[in-house]
């Protein structure tokens, strides 16, 4: 199951996100923040995408992650991760609440608590399409 939700906030814009991978190296992951220079900058920012070997060929031939690379994602195999260490120990849910986000400036970032569980581009930007039309 996947879930997006956004609920109109007083002040600002906040996050919850939640991801879930079978990988015991990404697991369940969860991360919340009220979103600010500094916690943008500090906190999610610097946070690199992330992948599993075993798609890297299949992304590759379809024209999408050209620009990866060891030194700017983290790639994990069954081992564990073949470029550590991570910035954050949950540096993988740092990165998909960075993706939201990025989704979201499409909707010009509501004032909303935004709440995602296991979500995607595809998700995400669904929901900035819904946030656009309600408005």
């Amino acid at each position: 199951m996947q879930a997006k939700v956004a609920l109109p906030a007083e002040q600002g814009l906040g996050f919850s996100y939640t991801l879930d991978y079978a990988s015991p190296y990404v697991g369940s992951q969860y991360f919340a923040l009220r979103l600010d220079e500094s916690s943008f900058t500090n906190e999610i920012a610097p946070a690199r995408t992330f992948g599993f070997r075993e798609q890297v060929e299949q992304l590759r031939a379809a024209g999408l992650i050209q620009g990866g690379a060891l030194d700017n994602a983290l790639v994990c195999d069954g081992d564990g991760w073949l470029n550590p260490p991570l910035r954050y120990p949950d540096e993988p849910v740092r990165h998909k609440l960075l993706d939201l986000l990025g989704d979201l400036a499409l909707a010009g970032l509501p004032q909303a608590q935004v709440f995602a569980f296991r979500g995607s581009h595809g998700l995400h930007t669904a929901l900035a399409a819904a946030l656009v039309s309600s408005n």
